[in-house]
């Protein structure tokens, strides 16, 4: 029986992964490389860039694979593409070689890969691919180095150059043993090399205490945080200041309204019925000497917020006073009213001074109110300045 006519033709690619991405690394060769002549320059580039990388062999050997093929079997459809993960390897290193992937296959849809790779590290994105794309087969290429002691000599000097002159292996390979030589000599020095072990066990454990909890990076990022720090306006410092003077004014008020109160609970009730006893007279004497402090700190926050509000323009500006008015009269009304739960023997008397400062603090809040709406219309352009650029800020 012969072959339908419309049946479309097989279509393979031959996919190069450098997961570690030594072609955009070294060569600045963005990816995925997609064609024949595309690879091969790409290949070129990165083995003019270093003749000893592994990934440049392996690029050649899929253009080879890819020639072959395309000789052999004329009525099949073949692409070349070479696509890469990222030098920091991981699970960023992997999703790019996904995201890649999905780009190739949305330009030739294959219905198998031939996967060709530089060494075992590669074969970790043989299950990635295999759940997008069927693998039919394998190429792994290993570099043959000459098994000559010339060879065998030049290549180990070169690991060891890069142990030495490269900063992310010299810490540990230089710096870790250089720590050890010097506090094992300075205990030979001084007759104590009998903790040598201790000082070794210290040493590694903090080496492996730091790099285990990322402190090293901690610390640069902090310091990098530092360097590049810049204050912010200021208006936001004064409003921040503020907040941390008033906020310590209230905690000192309470603490010390506490520390004199504390005493007048010894011998310490234990009933719940002597606690309802003491509490209005505790609760009397703890406002007594704490309002003062606890409402200079509120004034102090709302002062700050005021300030902030007059240089940004904003028409809270205004009612922001009256509560700072209205907060700053009611340590009056908390004073008289501890005063009345401290001797309430003396209620009737005092009773009158609180509802005095009272209608006081509504008199003050409303002539507050009165003044600041007066004043606000009449600098009422110094507030919609703001508000109009702010406008355009947003229409732009």
């Amino acid at each position: 029986m012969s072959k339908p006519a419309n049946k479309k033709p097989e279509r393979t690619l031959v996919l190069c992964v450098d997961r570690d991405d030594d072609l955009g690394v070294k060569a600045g060769v963005k990816t995925p490389v997609l064609g024949r002549e595309e690879n091969l320059n790409a290949a070129i580039s990165l083995a003019l860039r270093e003749p000893e990388e592994a990934d440049a062999n392996a690029m050649f050997e899929a253009v080879r694979i890819y020639d072959r093929l395309k000789k052999e079997a004329k009525e099949k459809q073949y692409q070349i593409a070479t696509i890469t993960g990222s030098e920091l390897g991981g699970v960023g290193a992997d999703r790019k070689v996904v995201s890649e992937l999905t780009d190739v296959l949305e330009n030739f849809l294959a219905g198998d890969v031939i996967l060709v790779t530089d060494g075992f590290a590669d074969e970790a994105v043989l299950p990635l691919i295999q759940s997008r794309v069927p693998v039919t087969s394998v190429r792994r290429i290993v570099i043959k180095h000459s098994e000559s002691i010339e060879e065998t000599a030049a290549l180990f000097s070169r690991y060891l150059r890069m142990l030495v002159e490269n900063p992310r292996y010299s810490r540990i390979s230089l710096g870790l043993p250089g720590i050890l030589m010097i506090i094992l000599g300075l205990l030979w020095l001084y007759n104590l090399l009998f903790y040598a072990w201790i000082a070794f066990l210290v040493i590694v454990g903090g080496f492996f205490l730091v790099r285990g909890f990322g402190l090293d990076r901690a610390v640069s990022s902090f310091y990098r945080w530092v360097r590049e720090y810049s204050p912010p306006p200021l208006p936001t410092q004064i409003a921040t200041f503020s907040v941390i003077t008033g906020a310590l004014l209230i905690g000192i008020g309470c603490y010390q309204a506490g520390a004199l109160v504390a005493p007048t609970l010894q011998p310490f009730p234990t009933d719940f019925s002597q606690w309802l006893a003491l509490f209005p007279r505790l609760a009397g004497q703890f406002i007594s000497q704490s309002i003062t402090l606890i409402i200079i700190g509120v004034c102090v926050i709302l002062a700050g917020r005021v300030s902030h509000f007059f240089f940004e323009r904003d028409p809270r500006f205004w009612r922001t006073i009256v509560i700072m008015v209205t907060c700053a009269w009611s340590q009056q009304i908390f004073y008289q009213a501890s005063q009345i739960l401290i001797k309430p023997d003396l209620a009737q008397i005092l009773q009158w001074e609180l509802v005095a400062a009272t209608i006081i603090g509504i008199l003050l809040t409303v002539a507050a109110f009165l003044v600041t709406t007066l004043l606000q219309r009449r600098y009422v352009k110094f507030f919609m300045e703001k508000e109009e650029g702010t406008e355009e800020t947003e229409e732009v």
